[in-house]
This record gives structure tokens, C-alpha cells and sequence, in this order.
């Protein structure tokens, strides 16, 4: 590649030539290869590469040679989660719900709220359903409480300030020292359970799914009339959060 003095953003390209260069060298590359790869000058490619590097786009081994870095990782997982959660995670819904013979939801956090994405439904008269695009606060869904988990007890302080928890109905977990108790089960045990909090008379079991960083990225819930919910579908909501995870990447 030749410097193009014409480039409108010549930057880019040059930063696109040596990350494509870079994706060819698996084993990783020297400066004196990509300047040469790319047709940058060694001082143009060892600017850009340190800035890249800077910003975790960029890596290097304890030789020297650069690597793709661990940022871009992340945001190719979020790429694919964007685009694929809800696919991906269809086919695990449906047999969970064949399993369970309840409705399955699919849910991702928005800023303080959980958003039902997706639902799978049994064919019987008596369900419960949850319309796509409603929405909860965090501390009232079994979904939300593992997400409060995931960030830890100062944001989930944070959160209880700035929302107030406020109670939907008396089984919410409306003050900040309960909720961090159920918060703290839940996430050691990797379930947790909503019992008539949002809504008397139901109840739901969620798990969480990771994307391939590892990052919790969706939450996957069974909801029944509490007579119907029964502790035996934990393992089942789990295997179908596994597998939905698997699909976006996650090998843990």
C-alpha cells in the first residue's frame, strides 16, 4: 500500500491496512513487517500502532510482535449480539418452553429497566404473557436482579437512589438492604426468582446470557401463575441460557 496523499481520511485507511494486515499474521507481526506489508513509513505505522494500542484495539507479546487487541473482541461480540440475540436465542426458547409448558422471555437491560425482546408462548388458555417492548424496573424482575449482580452492591446503591425502588406490589423488594440480600443469593447460586414481585399471582425463574467477552448481555425467564411455577425447571432455564450463550460465543 502506498501513502495516498489524496485520502480524505488517510488515517483510516492507513489504521485499516494495518489491522488487515495484522488479522493475516495470527502469530502476530513486527513493525518492520507491517510498515513493509502496508507501505507505510515505520515511523507512520509505529504512531498509529501506539495510539491503537492505547486504546486496546492494538496488543503486544512479550517479543515484541503486535496482535490484534482484546477491545476489538468485545466489540465485534457486541456486533453480533446486536444483530443475532434474538435469533440465536429463539430455537433454546421454544424448547424451553416445550420443556416447561410456560412462557419464555427474552429480556435486555436499558438503563435502569429490563425490555422484553422476545416471548415464546404455550398453547393453552391460562398464561402468562409479557407484550414485546414492555418494560420493568430492574428490582421487581428475577432478569433484573442478576443484572443488579453483574455491576455490583455500590451501582446497585445507585440505582436504589435514583429509582426508589419503588414497590409494585408487597412482595417487592422495595429497601436497598433486601435487595442486595436477594441479589447476592441469586447471583451465587446463577438464578434468580421473582415471587409475585412485579405482579401478584406470578412468578418467573431467569438466568443470564453471555455474549463471548463473557459479558452479560440478555436474561432469559420462564413466568407462570405461581400454583403452576415449580423449582424444578431451575436446571432447564439454566441449560437454555447455556446454550443461547454458547450460540453468541461464550465458552464459560
Amino acid at each position: 500500500m502506498n501513502e495516498d496523499k489524496t485520502s480524505p481520511i488517510q488515517v483510516i485507511d492507513r489504521l485499516a491496512a494495518l489491522l488487515d494486515a495484522l488479522a493475516a499474521r495470527e502469530a502476530g507481526a513486527s513493525l518492520k513487517f507491517l510498515a513493509a506489508e502496508t507501505g507505510l513509513h515505520p515511523s507512520t505505522a509505529f504512531r498509529i500502532l501506539a495510539s491503537l494500542s492505547r486504546h486496546g484495539f492494538v496488543a503486544r507479546d512479550e517479543t515484541g510482535l503486535y496482535l490484534l487487541g482484546p477491545r476489538l473482541l468485545q466489540l465485534a461480540a457486541k456486533v453480533r449480539v446486536g444483530l443475532d440475540v434474538r435469533a440465536e436465542a429463539r430455537a433454546e426458547m421454544e424448547w424451553l418452553r416445550d420443556q416447561v409448558g410456560e412462557t419464555v422471555n427474552l429480556t435486555v437491560r436499558q438503563g435502569d429497566e429490563m425490555v422484553y425482546v422476545e416471548r415464546v408462548t404455550p398453547n393453552r388458555m391460562m398464561r402468562v404473557e409479557q407484550l414485546i417492548g414492555s418494560r420493568a424496573p430492574l428490582h421487581v424482575t428475577a432478569v433484573g436482579k442478576l443484572m443488579l449482580g453483574e455491576v455490583g452492591a455500590a451501582a446497585t446503591r445507585d440505582y436504589a437512589r435514583r429509582t426508589r425502588l419503588p414497590a409494585y406490589t408487597a412482595n417487592t423488594r422495595h429497601e436497598v438492604k433486601p435487595l442486595l440480600e436477594d441479589i447476592g443469593i441469586s447471583t451465587a447460586r446463577g438464578y434468580a426468582l421473582d415471587d409475585e414481585e412485579a405482579e401478584l399471582g406470578v412468578g418467573c425463574i431467569g438466568a443470564l446470557v453471555r455474549d463471548a467477552t463473557g459479558t452479560a448481555v440478555a436474561g432469559l425467564s420462564v413466568s407462570a401463575p405461581m400454583e403452576r411455577r415449580k423449582m424444578d425447571w431451575v436446571p432447564l432455564v439454566q441449560e437454555a441460557a447455556r446454550r443461547i450463550s454458547a450460540r453468541l460465543g461464550y465458552a464459560g
